[in-house]
């Protein structure tokens, strides 16, 4: 490994490893630096005790609420980042999500540029990750230049019940975009994807796709177990000079050209919290976003459930607006297939012959609202710890969406409906805490994710998203990849 590479990306999630595949063919020297390893191919990968019950695959590191008392974040740390255990949702931010969005309780601001800019970057993003689906479902899905690569993840029987039922009642359902093949996926076990880990058997996610594009090349080099502990500048200030981390015990240190930190939402800012860089705006760090989300279980005793995958469709009637004139509510979605082992290891007091019942006979749905940006909301650090002070906002409006939704599937015929609201410790799509902008005065970064402070360093996670919108953002941080990649190819050829 050279120890001056052209450029060191510090992580392999859905940021790191896409940004790694738009660059890998300029023949740069490429160092990508990921904490964690891959995950085994012998791995409890389709065991939903093991995954639902135990954590089998979380790591040991926790964090401090705003209260001060530690928690275990859900947040992944593989060969792969978070995307491992993603649904493989690769949906688009709908064209408005781009402008100044009026909501229930506040200002979803607008972006630096337009939802035209980053179309290009969108397809791109669709054509790397294989997506399956179509452009013209949604009302709400704004323009395509080309159709999606494949063709959708079809409905089993019981779900295109659910879909037909739903269509009834009025509502317009979907079909949602993904990166899943289904024939291969099942082929590896009889099992949903949605929160269960991959191992190279079908999903189309950061390591399967992004980093194999990006390894095909020999100027590219993967270095796992490294965690990266700090940055130094130039004494000018004015460049990242040295990426120092760690590994088997021992320190070493990196001095590339360029540095993109691709470490996640709050691993990135903390990490340029803690080398004290990037920060001239005192925004590093501020306007965490995690979604409003809710999971709903819809019961029906003359319902068979008894599909293998579900996610295959979601409902973004009351994502513009309520339905009524009034302000946007968000995203719904089906949720992966929530088993017996599962129901029961999130309600312990369940009887098992109860959970099989009540799985056998419900659909079960995802609910997504935005989560505003609020400076207040941040991340922070406490000694040697990171410190989560998320401060929720936009919940008048998901209650609104959750209570639409229940209203709907009751039409559906599902005469009883249940409610989760997730809490801070499920990471719901965490974004925002190094944000884009036109002004250096109150963002991080500027729109082609390059730090204002530092003009070597880049910041392509989902920490450099402006907005959380109401849909799953692992494309966007996809697409604002390789956008940024395109930024650094034209560096290097300068």
């Amino acid at each position: 490994m050279p120890s001056s590479p052209d450029i060191v990306i510090i992580g392999s999630g859905m940021g790191g490893a896409t940004l790694a595949a738009g660059l890998a063919s300029t023949g740069a020297r490429i160092v990508i630096l990921e904490r964690g390893e891959p995950i085994a191919d012998d791995a409890p990968a389709r065991d939903p005790n093991r995954i639902f019950r135990n954590s089998a695959f979380l790591s040991e590191e926790t964090w401090l609420d705003e209260k001060g008392d530690r928690f275990s974040p859900g947040n992944y740390y593989h060969v792969g980042g978070n995307s491992k255990l993603y649904g493989a949702v690769l949906i688009r931010y709908r064209a408005a999500d781009f402008g100044e969005m009026q909501h229930a309780e506040g200002v979803s601001p607008a972006w630096p540029f337009a939802y035209e800019v980053l179309a290009p970057w969108y397809d791109a993003a669709e054509r790397l990750y294989q997506v399956r689906g179509d452009a013209w479902s949604d009302p709400t899905e704004p323009p395509h230049a080309r159709p999606l690569p494949f063709a959708p993840v079809p409905d089993e029987p019981a779900i295109a019940v659910v879909r037909t039922r739903l269509r009834d009642a009025g509502a317009h359902p979907f079909t949602l975009p993904l990166g899943v093949d289904v024939e291969r996926w099942l082929a590896g076990g009889e099992t949903g994807w949605d929160g269960y880990p991959d191992t190279r058997s079908g999903k189309m996610d950061a390591e399967t796709c992004g980093l194999a594009e990006a390894l095909a090349h020999d100027n590219v080099e993967l270095i796992t177990g490294a965690r990266v502990t700090a940055f130094k500048a130039e004494p000018a200030g004015r460049r990242i000079a040295d990426v120092i981390y760690e590994r088997g015990g021992e320190s070493h240190c990196l001095t590339p050209g360029v540095v993109a930190l691709c470490a996640g939402a709050v691993q990135s800012a903390a990490l340029m919290l803690a080398s004290d860089i990037g920060n001239g705006s005192d925004q590093v760090g501020r306007c965490f976003m995690n979604h409003n989300a809710s999971a709903l279980i819809a019961f029906d005793p003359r319902f068979r459930n008894d599909s293998v995958y579900q996610k295959t469709f979601g409902i973004n009637d009351w994502y513009l607006s309520d339905g009524n004139g009034g302000p946007p509510l968000g995203n719904v979605q089906l949720l992966g297939r929530v088993v017996p082992d599962i129901l029961q290891a999130n309600v312990p007091a369940l009887p098992m012959v109860l959970a099989r019942y009540i799985s056998g006979h419900a659909a079960d749905f995802y609910a997504i609202s935005e989560d505003l940006p609020d400076p207040e909301s941040r991340i922070v650090l406490k000694g040697g710890d990171i410190q989560l002070i998320w401060r929720r906002s936009n919940m008048v409006a998901h209650r609104r969406l959750v209570a639409r939704i229940k209203a709907l599937l009751r039409r559906a015929g599902f005469p009883i409906v249940l409610s989760r609201l997730f809490d801070g410790r499920v990471p719901s799509h965490q974004c925002g805490t190094v944000r884009i902008g036109a002004d250096p005065a109150d963002s991080a970064l500027d729109p082609e994710c390059r730090s204002w402070d530092h003009p070597n360093l880049f910041v392509a996670d989902a920490a450099c998203l402006p907005t959380s919108a109401a849909v799953n953002p692992a494309l966007t941080v996809a697409a604002m990849a390789l956008r940024a990649a395109d930024t650094i190819r034209k560096d290097l050829a300068a």
